[in-house]
């Protein structure tokens, strides 16, 4: 009859370390992306001192970068928008730190608001409403996005907006695409009379 108890054999289950798995350094997951847009939106300091605002174009500041991903800060003055695009082969996430800002796509227009609570909604996804519809829109924390997702983002208040953009893979393009055939402008043919 073999005396070794349990404990001889297999060691204290405490001491696991070995079967534990280490923490990853960078985001490799939504989750984890995800995690890294909500603890830098938290981290005010890591961010605020770097933002300018620039009336004739929108000023961006690329905040970090790890293996194979990209964050960067943007300011938006009012009336300052992206124009209807892709971010092409990059998947990403999106968050308003300061202000409020619009997002049009083909599938409707959603309000992102700085400190709005919930989890961003995944494309496809009925989003979690995280507070009451304001005007006719939802408002929520920001956004994840698949790769080939267009959208518009719009600052149309009448204050200053900062968000932070969170990309995997790095962003290497972004196409101009229209969002709609029905949202395109077209000429009117005929005569306007006053």
């Amino acid at each position: 009859m073999n005396s070794d108890s349990d404990l001889q054999i297999a060691g204290d289950i405490l001491e696991v370390p070995h079967l534990l798995q280490t923490p990853r350094e960078h985001p490799a997951t939504v989750a984890e992306f995800v995690g890294l847009a909500r603890s830098l939106a938290a981290d005010r300091s890591s961010w605020e001192y770097l933002v300018r605002y620039d009336a004739t174009t929108r000023w961006y500041h690329r905040l970090r970068t790890g293996p194979g991903y990209e964050v960067w800060l943007l300011s938006w003055v009012p009336g300052q928008g992206s124009g209807p695009h892709s971010h092409g082969p990059s998947s990403g996430v999106m968050t308003v730190l300061d202000g409020t800002l619009t997002e049009r796509t083909e599938r409707g227009t959603r309000t992102l608001t700085a400190g709005a609570r919930g989890v961003p909604p995944l494309m496809g996804v009925p989003p979690v409403r995280a507070e009451p519809r304001t005007r006719g829109r939802s408002r929520e924390w920001g956004r994840v996005f698949p790769p080939g997702y267009v959208h518009e983002v719009v600052n149309d208040t009448l204050e200053s907006a900062v968000s932070l953009h969170v990309y995997y893979p790095g962003l290497t393009e972004m196409p101009v695409r229209p969002l709609a055939p029905h949202c395109e402008a077209r000429p009117v043919s005929g005569t306007l009379t006053v």
